[in-house]
């Protein structure tokens, strides 16, 4: 028999039994559980134990995925190059262009017969002036014009071609680095698992089946299992069964988890039965994978369809009339009645999402832009074709020859490629590459960014609601003063001096009252401090056992967690802990810990001198939280309370409980309630060295700090001073939690926002606060019309119930270290290293993208303006454009995809830092940019006009004027105005690199090395084409001084611009501005099939871990799983009773098709064929024990 690791290769159960078993819930997994002789018995035949786990050998691993399938779901492929390149050639402005070319290509080739050779070399004898008036030789080359006819056309298809390639290229490596962020994000989301005996914590991906796995609050479970040993163990299966409420699970009643469900209170141990595609989650993305491709056949069919059957016949007026007017309804009857719905619409306003401030206004005025370029470039074609009508026509008197369709496509090719340098293309590129290059940068600055408009607001932010522990703090605890048997240690007793009960009670409840995944491990080097594993706050108390010299790992060793009665674990609510264990000698002990004034509360008595019972009153307790509390809270200190309680069967001392039965566990209020108390301790987090600084630049860069945390009132307080948040001698309000809700809430506890907003302003610390407090603060925050500009919030998180917080804000920080698998979900930007200023980075990086855009928009604009006058204003004056169609395709390159990756990659500097926000009203394009482009513009016009209507006589050149229209070839006069035009607008990209009226353009220059390398690549580039480019660009080689010119109105950009950055911006009128204010209408994102409420909290999520991908919106897509049954059916053959399919059932209800958002119903139109039945999903796989009807 074949051996893995000296054990049989055949494993005792198969992966069809165990998909079997994972779809079975409740009493009935239980049984099923029981039929393969029980957990135990199953960890057998998986070759695993529950206590030491799998070996983690190479062979057995690989083994196990080889049997049971690897823990990942494969992603969709992504896009191939040619894909991308097709996509790219799907621009409109491109197809005229590249159909234009072609059929300019096409007559090239086209010698019509009615057309004599002499009379086609007529104009070739045309005869032109220079500039003293004697004539001149002619200018036109001495070969043929008509073999090089053919240039111009195979230019600009080259030139498409060129473009149409740098765009995929620029495509596939912006997906590239998407990828990379979302392979990123997969790799962050670790786990606990049981290996060798000891817990690690491995990637996701390399759980296997047979692993046993370590739950505990705020997971997300990364696949199925069963439960081994659980804790008060509450898990959300919203994102599967669509039940808000939370499910108990245990060993006992249910204890099948499934992967993508949240832990939202408890912990405990799962074997590890179905991974990836096997898992239900897995299950249920493969379903609707093969959905969305069915369905996506199925709208492409019924399109065909309908258009076949428009063709065939005209509906009669009262007919069209129904289905026009009536689309919102239930549909149109088929044959039987049956009722059908239009595919989706793609501009249904349902399926739509939110676009951030900045795309809105860079939206609207591209499409503005693109309105006037449009305007302008069918102007240029019309006064083209007049000019060159009237002329030929009536002042020449000629007739209409074939060849004159030639000329007219040239005129045709300018107007559109007139409209292609106008329209800004490249603004959208210009944002995606500075938000994937600030990504990329802020990994480095242990900034995770999971959406990318959350790096662009991030800039506009002008609020910060912090946490406390792990963001201001090290979150490195230790305990530093004690309180036991009313004495008070500043410093941490030995062991001896404490009564020796009390001291084994106290290190009993900390060891046993604390979760078992929170350990110290002492560091290999010597000189470093020990590892603090899990919970910070537990770990100080695990340390302060250490450091009175006893081990809780020898406790935990006699005392395992299945040995456990019952545990409440910590939430925000709670703010405690509570374990029951068996007691020695009959009964149970319940140990506690908690906040010091909620255990306090809760204790009747408290060891005194000498370790005497003493009944702990009103007054000891009131001079307690005096005297030891607040003056610990005082020093920046956290007070925990550690209790304990004892339920006897025999005869009670005065602190013991008498019972006769097993106690009631779920009347929590009374179970933990008459403590003794055996110690209040003082954890201190020290502040982090670098916040107080962090803290300092947000306020001078214009972002108020405000802390929130559940911390004691006096603790609070003592940090706020020491990071600079709170100043003393200035009026800011310090609240605790109740206070909070007192002052904002009506007499029936609703909150209200006028109340709020008397608050929120002054308020910087908000003590001894829920979530929900949180939530309720941010929302005031962001709903508040107190302020002028509407606020923009960024909040940090780590906790579950954190979750509707960090979806709230406007930016969600989660910590990447402290944080639960929940808040990173929620969140916007995972903060790697959970430090404050992570966060001040990505305020530097969010205003440095929109400097950037605003930077690139300066330098595209101002090209954009000149080169549509020019070539509008060529045309009406010298029935020519001086710029010809592949210069401008080529400007357009340099302008757009060139200049966007120079200018978007800035790396942002401290400066950034010294102004306020810009926030949501700030508008575009400011006075000081507009002031920019019209300077410069100015200039760059003069200069070209200059050149073009005297420019021949300044350099005494032949003129170029008029060449063209001749049958010329290139010449000096118009290739200088090319190139003079280029020079200018390279070296105006300095200028472009400051947008708020610096007068040092260089500064900074060799930071960013992309932004040197373009610029010298497109110089060369252009030497390159002046010289050698002949008649493919239309130019003819320049000498050295006509170099030297080109150059010196090139320079003359930087000195025009030193001057225009003198003339004083406030004097301009607001006018000068663009996109001031909120947009009027902001724009929408259509997410495909996936619908989401722009009103609504919850963000899509782009870059979600794939375990949760989808899982949220099953509710609203089971429709498509529902309708393509049958095909999937088809495809894969009649499903197993082991598949998820086997729970779908038919009913008599015919088919609802997909949910109508066409503008136009089809239902008479679709044949019989596509009919689909409806399928109901009674059960889907048993998530619940309740049937849920989809």
């Amino acid at each position: 028999m074949a051996t893995i690791d000296g054990r049989p290769a055949q494993y005792g159960i198969t992966l069809k039994q165990l998909r079997e078993l994972m779809e079975h819930r409740g009493r009935e997994g239980i049984n099923k559980i029981n039929s393969h002789g029980g957990a135990q018995e199953i960890c057998k035949k998986l070759y695993t134990s529950p206590s030491e786990g799998l070996s983690g050998s190479a062979a057995d691993m690989q083994h196990r995925r080889d049997t049971f399938g690897s823990n990942m779901i494969p992603p969709k492929p992504p896009k191939t190059f040619l894909q991308l390149v097709w996509e790219a050639l799907q621009d409109v402005t491109l197809i005229i262009l590249e159909i234009a070319a072609l059929v300019s290509l096409g007559l090239s080739f086209y010698q019509p017969a009615d057309e004599e050779e002499p009379e086609t070399r007529n104009d070739a004898s045309t005869v032109y002036y220079s500039n003293d008036g004697s004539q001149a030789k002619n200018t036109l080359v001495d070969e043929d014009e008509s073999k090089y006819g053919w240039i111009e056309g195979l230019a600009i298809l080259i030139s498409v071609i060129v473009v149409v390639l740098v765009t995929a290229f620029n495509d596939y490596s912006k997906e590239r680095q998407f990828r990379g962020l979302q392979s990123r994000i997969e790799g962050e989301h670790k786990f606990c698992v049981i290996r060798q005996g000891e817990v690690k914590q491995i990637s996701v991906s390399d759980i296997v089946v047979g692993d046993i796995c370590q739950i505990k609050y705020g997971d997300l479970l990364p696949a199925d299992g069963i439960l081994i040993q659980s804790n008060d163990l509450k898990v959300d299966e919203s994102s599967l069964t669509g039940e808000s409420d939370h499910v108990k699970k245990g060993e006992a009643f249910d204890p099948m988890v499934l992967s993508g469900t949240h832990v939202m209170e408890g912990s405990g141990k799962m074997l590890v039965t179905a991974v990836g595609v096997n898992s239900q989650a897995g299950i249920i993305f493969t379903l609707l994978g093969a959905a969305v491709d069915q369905q996506e056949q199925e709208i492409k069919k019924m399109k065909k369809e309908a258009k076949k059957q428009r063709k065939k016949k005209s509906l009669p007026g009262e007919e069209a009339g129904e289905i026009t007017g009536n689309s919102h309804a239930a549909g149109g009857k088929h044959e039987g009645g049956e009722n059908h719905h239009a595919p989706p619409s793609a501009s249904s306003s349902e399926n739509k999402k939110e676009k951030s401030v900045l795309q809105a206004k860079l939206t609207k005025l591209a499409i503005q832009i693109g309105y006037a370029g449009s305007m302008i470039a069918v102007l240029t074609v019309v006064i083209l074709v007049i000019q060159f009508c009237v002329k030929t026509f009536y002042i020449d008197g000629k007739v209409w020859k074939n060849t004159y369709a030639g000329a007219l496509v040239r005129h045709l090719i300018i107007g559109v490629t007139v409209l292609v340098v106008a329209v800004p293309e490249g603004l959208p590129l210009a944002v995606t590459l500075s938000l994937a290059y600030s990504v990329k940068k802020m990994m480095k600055d242990n900034n995770l960014v999971r959406h990318l408009d959350a790096c662009e607001t991030m800039g506009n932010a002008t609020a910060i609601c912090s946490d406390k522990t792990g963001t201001l703090t090290t979150n490195r605890m230790t305990v530093v003063q004690s309180y036991i048997c009313e004495k008070m240690c500043k410093t941490i007793p030995s062991f001896s001096d404490i009564p020796n009960h009390v001291g084994n009670l106290l290190i009993q409840s900390i060891s046993i009252n604390s979760s078992y995944t929170s350990k110290i491990i002492p560091s290999q080097d010597p000189t470093e401090l020990p590892m603090q594993v899990g919970n910070k706050t537990e770990c100080a108390l695990l340390g302060f056992v250490a450091a009175l010299g006893k081990s809780f790992q020898t406790i935990r060793d006699d005392q395992p967690e299945e040995t456990f009665t019952r545990v409440y674990t910590f939430n925000s609510v709670r703010k405690s802990m509570s374990t029951v264990v068996p007691r020695q000698g009959g009964g149970y002990r319940l140990f506690t810990k908690g906040a010091s004034e909620i255990i306090m509360k809760k204790c009747a008595f408290i060891y005194g001198r000498d370790g005497h019972l003493e009944k702990f009153t009103r007054e000891m307790q009131d001079r307690l939280v005096k005297n030891v509390i607040e003056p610990m809270a005082c020093d920046g200190l956290r007070t925990i309370s550690v209790a304990y309680r004892d339920f006897v069967p025999g005869k009670a001392e005065i602190n013991q409980v008498h019972i006769e039965n097993e106690p009631n566990w779920d009347d929590e209020e009374n179970i933990v309630n008459n403590l003794t108390c055996l110690c209040i301790v003082g954890i201190e987090d020290p502040v982090r060295p670098e916040v107080p600084d962090a803290i300092r630049r947000c306020q001078k860069a214009g972002i108020t700090v405000r802390m929130v945390t559940g911390d004691n009132i006096n603790t609070a307080r003592s940090i706020a001073l020491k990071c600079g948040i709170l100043k003393p001698n200035e009026d800011f309000l310090i609240l605790e939690g109740k206070e909070f809700n007192r002052r904002i809430r009506d007499s029936n506890g609703e909150v209200q926002q006028h109340l709020l907003d008397k608050v929120w302003p002054k308020l910087r610390v908000l003590a001894r606060s829920s979530p929900t407090d949180k939530y309720t603060l941010v929302k005031g925050i962001i709903d508040s019309k107190a302020s002028v500009a509407r606020e923009v919030v960024a909040v940090t998180g780590d906790g579950t119930n954190d979750g509707p917080a960090l979806k709230k804000a406007d930016v969600g920080f989660a910590m990447g270290i402290a944080g639960t698998d929940v808040a990173k979900e929620a969140s916007d930007i995972i903060l790697t290293d959970d430090n404050f200023s992570s966060i001040v980075k990505a305020v530097m990086w969010g205003r440095n993208v929109y400097d950037s855009i605003a930077k690139f928009l300066q330098f595209q604009l101002t090209v954009n303006v000149v080169a549509v006058i020019v070539a509008f204003i060529g045309a009406c004056a010298v029935q020519d454009s001086p710029l010809k169609a592949v210069q401008m395709l080529w400007v357009n390159l340099i302008m757009d995809t060139l200049a966007s990756l120079a200018l978007a990659t800035e790396m942002p500097t401290p400066d950034l830092l010294l102004r306020k926000p810009y926030g949501r009203t700030k508008p575009l394009i400011s006075r000081t940019m507009m002031k920019n482009i019209l300077g410069q513009a100015i200039y760059q016009l003069t200069v070209i006009f200059a050149l073009l209507f005297v420019g021949d006589k300044m350099l005494d050149i032949d003129t170029g004027r008029g060449v063209a229209e001749a049958g010329g070839g290139p010449t000096e006069h118009f290739t200088i105005i090319f190139n003079t035009f280029v020079m200018m607008t390279l070296f105006n990209e300095f200028n472009a690199r400051k947008i708020h009226g610096q007068r040092n353009v260089f500064q900074g220059i060799f930071t960013n090395p992309i932004f040197y390398s373009i610029w010298i690549g497109t110089c060369l580039s252009q030497v390159v084409i002046i010289q050698y480019g002949k008649m493919a660009f239309s130019t003819k080689a320049l000498t050295l001084e006509q170099w030297m010119w080109c150059l010196f109105f090139g320079i003359g950009t930087l000195l025009w611009g030193q001057l225009v950055t003198t003339v004083p911006t406030r004097k301009l009128p607001k006018i000068f501005s663009w996109g001031r204010g909120q947009p009027d209408d902001i724009g929408a994102i259509n997410l495909g099939d996936e619908k989401f409420d722009p009103d609504s909290d919850k963000k899509p999520r782009a870059g979600q871990i794939l375990w949760i991908r989808g899982l949220t919106r099953l509710q609203t897509q089971i429709r498509v799983v529902n309708a393509f049954r049958q095909g999937l059916d088809a495809r894969y053959g009649e499903p197993s009773s082991a598949t998820l399919a086997e729970v779908l059932r038919k009913q008599s209800s015919l088919s609802k098709r997909l949910s109508q958002t066409s503008s136009i119903e089809y239902a008479d139109n679709i044949p019989d064929e596509l009919t689909i039945p409806e399928i109901d999903v009674e059960r889907l796989s048993s998530h619940s024990h309740t049937e849920t009807a989809v």
